[in-house]
């Protein structure tokens, strides 16, 4: 079938496994281990076609595709059942990082807080033998400070012979893997270098982390669980600041969906517990949010910012305007008349299609894009809002948006910790090692060999 995000080829519709009552995981879980009954027989490789996102698969190669169709509940059963062989050589630290948005799909399933929901997961985990469960937040309080950095530079800088604005933002991996592989030039000089979320916290788990532990990146396993399927894709192109550079940042991404899956068909006796932090013994005891209705908000994040940098404007509430559709929101700022900053959101396929054909024609009025794949954000990722055909599943989405917007929100600046990792971790907030850890750089359309659907 054609989905809406067809550019040159037909993508195929992610869908669940067609035969969820025969599907089963050979792996066998670790209460099936113990001899207790709670054995995940149900748990399918679900059939996943890339598409809905924008990584259609005319962005992945037949290599990226064995290597994705790695990353699920096999994989991580393997590696809890190869720490509980004898030989210790083989035994790694299971260490589960939780997306933000993933949390209250967590509380809406299951009725609980967000924070209740958090612990309920991190309880759960625990109890299969993961090590540490983190929150993601912390790494994307970092993308959000250099991502305002960087704008602010842009503004400074930008001229008609060498434009630099508008930035896009580059949290969103389908929206990137679509501009990387599709778009190429003049898209790709507008997005923004700072790494997303996830990619910093490969850095600070398998780096940092691993560092404060005494262990080699190799030896720990990182789990990322994601609201997105594309996040699967992310994890293949993730490189770590430590000496070890085979190590991947994150080893294995599993949506929230699958992870609910497993608690769903799991019998085993959970006892709740917070979630962990990087800095020893230390414990998560809130959850917090960025400034975003459903994604980390960096719009509202880097457009005060901006607004007190450049223009010493001290501004409060954030005021969207919508256009064209729901999905596709304005921010100004404007003084005597005049409009000082125009941001806008953007999110979905069709509407990303218009930002470029206007940014395409030089004619496009915004100086920042917040991009993102999915319509309705983050919280309406593929591998949590769904129902079992494969629909937006429109209530849940309203009881998880509610849950989102009441977690208090903390501003990436106001985080002690992310200021001492920026000495401990990095050398200071201008260093080299600021730009290698943080930032990235993004390469030319191309169009490997041998692409073809993928199914995990």
């Amino acid at each position: 079938m054609k989905c809406e995000h067809c550019t040159r080829k037909e993508c195929s519709k992610k869908t669940k496994t067609d035969d969820q009552e025969n599907a089963s995981v050979d792996v066998p879980s670790p209460a099936h281990e113990n001899g207790e009954k709670g054995e995940f027989h149900k748990l399918a490789d679900a059939k996943i076609f890339l598409s809905d996102c924008l990584a259609c698969d005319s962005c992945v190669s037949a290599e990226e595709g064995v290597q994705v169709s790695q990353q699920n509940a096999k994989d991580f059963f393997r590696v809890l059942n190869l720490n509980k062989k004898c030989d210790t050589s083989k035994h790694k630290v299971l260490a589960v990082s939780v997306c933000p948005q993933s949390l209250p799909y967590f509380a809406a399933k299951f009725s609980l807080s967000v924070t209740d929901a958090s612990r309920r997961l991190c309880g759960f985990l625990k109890s299969l033998g993961v090590h540490y469960v983190f929150d993601t937040t912390i790494a994307a309080d970092f993308s959000i400070l250099e991502s305002q950095k960087e704008f602010v530079r842009r503004f400074r800088r930008h001229n008609e012979e060498e434009p630099t604005l508008p930035m896009l933002t580059s949290a969103c991996p389908g929206w990137v893997r679509y501009a990387e592989r599709v778009l190429g030039h003049p898209v790709t000089p507008h997005l923004c270098t700072a790494k997303s979320p996830q990619q910093i916290m490969g850095s600070l788990v398998k780096d940092y982390f691993a560092r404060r532990q005494n262990l080699s990146p190799d030896k720990i396993f990182h789990v990322i669980v994601a609201p997105c399927y594309d996040k699967k894709l992310e994890a293949l192109q993730e490189d770590v600041l430590t000496a070890s550079r085979g190590s991947r940042g994150t080893d294995c991404v599993l949506t929230s969906g699958e992870i609910t899956q497993m608690m769903e068909q799991s019998d085993l006796s959970v006892r709740d517990a917070a979630l962990d932090t990087l800095f020893g013994d230390m414990k998560e005891e809130e959850v917090r949010r960025h400034d975003g209705a459903s994604s980390d908000g960096y719009l509202a994040h880097i457009f005060r910012h901006a607004a007190k940098e450049l223009f010493n404007e001290d501004v409060g509430e954030v005021t969207y305007r919508t256009l064209r559709n729901k999905d596709f929101q304005e921010v100004t700022l404007e003084k005597s008349g005049e409009v000082l900053l125009r941001f806008a959101a953007a999110y979905g396929f069709r509407n990303i299609q218009n930002v470029v054909l206007k940014l395409k024609k030089g004619k496009f009025p915004y100086h920042f894009v917040e991009v993102l794949a999915c319509a309705g954000g983050c919280l309406n990722g593929r591998g949590q809002a769904q129902t079992e055909d494969g629909c937006m599943d429109k209530a849940l989405l309203q009881k998880m948006k509610g849950i989102y917007t009441d977690i208090p929100v903390r501003l990436p600046e106001t985080s002690s910790h992310v200021q001492e990792l920026y000495q401990e971790w990095l050398d200071g907030t201008d260093s080299p090692r600021v730009q290698e850890a943080l930032h990235t750089a993004y390469q030319g359309p191309g169009h490997p060999a041998n692409s073809r659907d993928i199914k995990w």
